[in-house]
Order: structure tokens, then sequence, then C-alpha cells
């Protein structure tokens, strides 16, 4: 039982761990590289109708954001399971992924950087994660 309630627990958390983590990044991301003039970045629809004036550093903290988020929640997943913690941290990797397909469906954005972002941000974090935190558990200072 206790199991049970520490891989709940495990995706809960990382879903909010990684959520959080993704949000911060993205409320920071204008601050760190301002949007082209005249482009409202607060809803969908006015990001859709300037997405074509961004350049490719417009996407930089986007795809941090989706990348860390995921890497943060796959392993705050890993470090609270109570048993096959890797596989709590691909299934926040995969919901995380499956959020970011729903977003390219949603706000346009070049095909380069969908597929940029659905190929590294998701599922190599949560396997970076499942990485980071098997050498944590072994005492392992090398590299990853």
């Amino acid at each position: 039982m206790v199991n049970v309630l520490r891989n709940v627990s495990a995706v809960v958390l990382g879903l909010a761990v990684g959520s959080v983590v993704n949000m911060a990044i993205i409320a920071l991301g204008p601050s760190l590289v301002p949007p082209p003039a005249g482009v409202d970045t607060t809803t969908a629809e006015g990001l859709a109708a300037g997405i074509h004036l961004f350049e490719p550093r417009h996407f930089v903290a986007p795809f941090l954001a989706h990348a860390l988020g995921t890497l943060a929640g796959a392993f705050a997943a890993w470090l609270v399971a109570g048993s096959s913690k890797a596989v709590f941290a691909w299934t926040i990797g995969a919901v995380f992924l499956a959020g970011g397909m729903a977003v390219a469906f949603m706000i346009p954005a070049p095909a380069w950087f969908i597929a940029v972002d659905l190929l590294l941000a998701y599922l190599p974090m949560a396997w970076l994660a499942i990485v980071a935190g098997t050498r944590l558990r072994r005492g392992g200072t090398g590299v990853l």
C-alpha cells in the first residue's frame, strides 16, 4: 500500500514540479528575449497572428521550458516513486510529450521548432532524469 501511495504521489508531484518549472521559464522568457514589436503573446490567437515575426532566438525559452520542465518533473517522479522508478519518469515524459503535441496543433510554430521540441524536449529529458536518478542512488559522481 505504501508503494501505491508513493507511486501516485510520484505522478502528481512530477506533473506539478514539471508544470511549475515550465511556466516559470515561459513567464521569464519574454524578459530575456522580448517578443517582436506588436505581437501579443498573452493569447494563442495573438501568438498565431505574429508567429511569422519570430526569429530562432524567440524559441529558446519555450524549448528550455519544455525540456527543463520535463526533466524536473521526471526526476521528481523518479525520486518519489516507491517502485519501478523509471516507469514513472517515463510516464511524466510521455504526459508532457502529449501536451507538447497538443500545443503544436493549437499554436502554429515553424516545422523545425516543432520537430526539435517533440524529438528532444520530452522523452530524452525523461531518460536523462532516469540516468541522473540512477547515478544518485548508486552514489556515482561520473559523467552522465
